[in-house]
C-alpha cells in the first residue's frame, strides 16, 4: 500500500528501530526505555510523524485479554503523542510479531506486517522491518512463516501466559545472543549486505529515494542507486542511533556522540 503524508514546515520525520526492551533484564532495558521515552519527548516538538520499525520490544505476545507485563513508561509516551495528533506507524519486527490489535485499538496505531511505501514530502520512502528480505537466510524465512501462521499462533496462545511469555523470552535472549556476536557489529561490505542487494533489487522497478530498514543493527547509509539512500537505523542497545527527514534530506544521527561505535 502506498501512503502520503503531509510534512508541514518546519516539521521532520523520525525512525528508529530495534529498541529490544526486555533485554538483557529488565533493570537495564528500564533504563533504555527511559533513554527512548526522553527522545520521544524531544522529538515531539517538531515530529509530524515517528515510525517505530520493527523489534521496539525484545518479546511481545498479545492473548485475547493479556499482553506482556510492563513498558508503562513507553506505551504513556505514545499514547501522549497519540493525543497531540502526532502520527505513529508501527512495523512489526523478528522479535515482536506477535501483536494482534493492541496498538491499533488501545494506542490509536497503525501495525504493518509487511514493508510499506509513502510519498513524504515529494519523496519516496520504502520502509520495513527487513528480517527474511533479500538472498539467503532461508531457514529464518521458513521459521518465519511458521510463527506466522495463524494455527501456530493459536496453539501458543493456548499456553498460559506465565508459562507461554516466560518461554518465549528464554527463547528470545537465546536467539539473540546466538545471532547478535562481532559479526553483527561489522560491515560487510555493500556487495555482501542482504539489504543492500535487496535494495538494489527493488530499484530495478521502481525509484525510492531512501529505503529505510531496522533489524540489521549497525547503523548504515549507503547510496545503492542514483539519488538512493539504503539506511539502516541500527538499535539502541549499543548505538542508539535514529534517521531523521527534513523534508529534503533523510540523516542518520547518533543520539550521543560517545555513542559511535570506534
Amino acid at each position: 500500500m502506498h501512503h502520503q503524508i503531509q510534512l508541514p514546515a518546519g516539521k521532520r520525520i523520525y525512525f528508529a528501530s530495534d529498541f529490544h526492551l526486555g533485554a538483557p533484564d529488565m533493570v537495564r532495558s528500564r533504563d533504555r526505555e527511559r533513554k527512548i521515552v526522553a527522545w520521544l519527548n524531544e522529538v515531539s516538538h517538531d515530529a509530524a510523524h515517528i515510525f517505530l520499525v520493527g523489534d521496539i520490544f525484545d518479546f511481545w505476545f498479545e492473548y485475547k485479554e493479556v499482553i506482556p507485563k510492563g513498558y508503562t513508561r513507553l506505551l504513556g509516551k505514545l499514547a501522549e503523542l497519540r493525543d497531540k495528533g502526532i502520527g505513529i506507524s508501527v512495523f512489526i519486527g523478528n522479535h515482536d510479531m506477535w501483536m494482534n490489535g493492541y496498538f491499533e485499538d488501545e494506542l490509536d496505531i497503525p501495525v504493518y506486517y509487511e514493508p510499506q511505501t509513502y510519498d513524504i514530502a515529494g519523496k519516496q520512502f520504502y520502509i520495513g522491518h527487513g528480517d527474511g528480505l533479500g538472498p539467503g537466510d532461508h531457514g529464518y524465512k521458513m521459521l518465519k512463516k511458521v510463527f506466522r501462521n495463524p494455527v501456530c499462533r493459536w496453539l501458543f496462545s493456548l499456553i498460559h501466559p506465565s508459562w507461554g511469555i516466560g518461554l518465549a523470552n528464554y527463547f528470545s535472549r537465546k536467539s539473540r545472543a546466538a545471532t547478535g556476536g562481532e559479526h553483527e557489529e561489522k560491515f560487510l561490505g555493500e556487495e555482501n549486505e542482504w539489504l543492500a542487494i535487496y535494495s538494489k533489487d527493488i530499484l530495478k522497478t521502481t525509484h525510492y529515494d531512501y529505503l529505510i530498514f531496522g533489524h540489521r543493527h549497525l547503523p548504515l547509509d549507503l547510496e545503492v542507486g542514483p539519488n538512493s539512500h539504503y539506511i539502516n537505523l541500527g538499535d539502541w542497545l549499543r548505538y542508539f542511533t535514529y534517521a531523521e527527514f527534513d523534508g529534503t534530506t533523510t540523516t542518520l544521527k547518533y543520539l550521543n556522540q560517545e555513542s559511535r561505535a570506534k
